[in-house]
């Protein structure tokens, strides 16, 4: 490929020969044992299955409370300290 006749150390540098090192470096750390009855997906699908989302459940509200409920919200935001205008207008 490209020559370099001052690579590191003074020595003729081949390109392609670094490339050919560093892969073979990263392939070294690589495992082909198959063994391992699980992989790392089966880690991670292991994981998102347990940490899915649980919709809460509250309580059933009588039409009475829904309307109390109801009317103490809209008498919070009337009395907040803060009125930006917010685009709401009653």
């Amino acid at each position: 490929m490209n020559k370099e006749p001052n690579g590191p150390n003074g020595e003729d540098f081949d390109e392609e020969e670094l490339i050919r090192t560093e892969f073979d470096s990263i392939v070294s750390g690589l495992s082909l044992d198959e063994s391992n009855p699980s992989t790392y997906l089966d880690e991670l699908e292991a994981i998102d299955r347990s940490e899915h989302f649980i919709a809460p459940n509250p309580p059933t509200q009588t039409p009475r409370t829904f309307f109390y409920s109801a009317k103490r919200a809209i008498l919070r935001w009337f009395n907040r300290d803060y009125h930006e205008d917010d685009g709401v207008e009653l």
